[in-house]
């Protein structure tokens, strides 16, 4: 059996499973893995120094794909007082043949209309059913209802995906993904079941053989609970989901003690501590680093083909047998 949705038609992936954007963990070899695996996979291009190493990197990707795989690429736009050179990485992303596009972040309707000129397809990532509404009117063909168990940023809503996502079945009129807190099949099945064409999944992927992140990480996903995450920057109104550790817990309560100032924990959540983290050191404890509330489901770091056919299969039986069994013949 296979889960054909109009996500699956619309890209042309093999199951409904996509790789969200993550800073740090979007390269190269995940992404292959995922797309490889029959999902697809997401290269973060502001991971990448700038828009000439984003090429690179497409190009490794592209060297590691089965033939007829495709990626996507992940483009945030992120509040920031010297923005990266966005234009350069649409430039990139376009001249190396990229088809998908995932967006995500604030005021998203000058990329997407740029990228929708040159024919690219447009998932947009948002927390929000106005946000949605308003990438759509700017031409997104595919909306990722990120609800408030995902890891990164959350917005202010606070609203999770029991609510939020047949909101979205009743108001959209384009597929839409899943995404926050997914991690297994019988998320997969739920998804569906709420109107989703699919799901999205960030922090489950950083737990596989492929994820290029130091295994005390992947360790640390494992070994934590769904109580395991907590929320920073709220004050600062750019609120984050996190790791709950030492780091975490300082910025919070300084946060507590100066709302809104941001000078006071900016040393604390630095891009570059993060990576050290993620990279090299694999210490949980001393920076602070995204992740979902799906940490409370994982429990092994496989590959990510077995990952996705084990999400797949259990989604299906789902399906056929136990929903098809409840529903009475009479």
């Amino acid at each position: 059996m296979v889960l054909q949705t109009r996500v699956t038609e619309m890209l042309g992936i093999k199951h409904p499973i996509i790789q969200g954007g993550m800073h740090y963990v979007g390269y190269a070899e995940l992404a292959a893995a995922v797309s490889n695996a029959g999902g697809l996979g997401m290269i973060t291009a502001l991971t990448q120094p700038s828009a000439e190493d984003l090429r690179k990197e497409i190009r490794k990707c592209k060297g590691m794909l089965n033939p007829g795989i495709q990626v996507g690429v992940n483009l945030t736009l992120l509040p920031a007082l010297s923005p990266p050179d966005y234009p350069s990485y649409a430039r990139v992303v376009v001249e190396e043949g990229i088809k998908i596009v995932e967006t995500a972040g604030a005021s998203p309707e000058e990329m997407i209309k740029a990228l929708k000129s040159q024919g690219i397809i447009i998932i947009h990532k948002c927390v929000a059913i106005r946000h949605a509404l308003s990438a759509i009117r700017y031409g997104a063909d595919i909306i990722s209802m990120d609800g408030f168990e995902c890891g990164g940023h959350p917005g202010n809503d606070d609203v999770g995906n029991m609510v939020l996502l047949p909101r979205a079945a009743k108001t959209l009129g384009v597929p839409f993904l899943a995404s926050g807190g997914i991690a297994d099949g019988k998320q997969l099945a739920a998804a569906l079941a709420l109107g989703c064409d699919g799901i999205n999944m960030g922090t489950r992927f950083m737990a596989t053989v492929e994820a290029p992140i130091h295994d005390g990480i992947k360790k640390a996903l494992v070994d934590t609970d769904e109580r395991g995450t907590m929320h920073v920057m709220r004050s600062v109104n750019n609120t984050e989901r996190v790791f709950r550790n030492p780091c975490a817990i300082e910025v919070a309560e300084t946060e507590a003690e100066f709302p809104g100032e941001f000078d006071k924990i900016g040393h604390l959540v630095k891009g570059l501590k993060y990576r050290e983290s993620f990279q090299h050191t694999g210490n949980t404890q001393d920076s602070v680093w995204s992740c979902g509330q799906s940490i409370g489901l994982i429990d092994d770091v496989p590959t990510c083909q077995v990952l996705i056919d084990t999400v797949v299969a259990e989604a299906e039986s789902i399906i056929t047998n136990r929903l098809a069994g409840i529903v009475s013949k009479l």
